[in-house]
């Protein structure tokens, strides 16, 4: 399957799905951390526990039962059929946005210090909010967007000193 993404499910499942698939799913966000799906006319309630954006490791509830979620978009399942490897050295400057969406909130300032993993700001994207997270210790040099803004995949997000 072209341009697939692939969903492993509590190490155990593998699944494939397209941009197509994904676009044609009839869910439907109900709150900051909920969803609804419905699939073959069963309904499922779907609950995202926790997040880590930046490594594509989710948490979910699926109608009450709890399961651990990695997501490979096409890139890095290209670079995996490779075998090359995926996180290269902490040296990042910069973060871009990993998909268009809607900037919520801006968890730093200027300035201000960072540890990996601290959270910098929120985005929300295909109806999900996603916490973007530092990649590295640092500082924080100039923040390009604003609360609120509309950005476009791949627009510079914010820059490391």
């Amino acid at each position: 399957m072209e341009n697939s993404y692939v969903i492993k499910v509590n190490e155990n499942f593998d699944f494939q799905l397209s941009e197509d698939d994904i676009s044609s799913l009839d869910i439907l966000k109900t709150s900051s951390d909920t969803l609804h799906l419905l699939k073959n006319g069963v309904s499922y309630h779907i609950q995202i526990v926790k997040s880590d954006f930046n490594n594509r490791l989710y948490t979910i509830k699926v109608n009450g039962n709890e399961h651990q979620i990695s997501i490979d978009d096409p890139l890095e399942v290209l670079i995996k059929k490779m075998g090359f490897a995926v996180n290269g050295a902490k040296n990042i400057d910069s973060i871009a946005a990993p998909m268009p969406g809607l900037i919520l909130d801006i968890l730093v300032k200027e300035g201000e210090e960072v540890k990996e993993d601290g959270q910098l700001l929120i985005l929300e994207a295909m109806k999900m909010e996603n916490i973007i997270t530092s990649p590295r210790n640092g500082f924080i040099k100039k923040i390009s967007v604003i609360k609120g803004e509309a950005v476009e995949k791949k627009q510079l997000l914010i820059e490391f000193q």
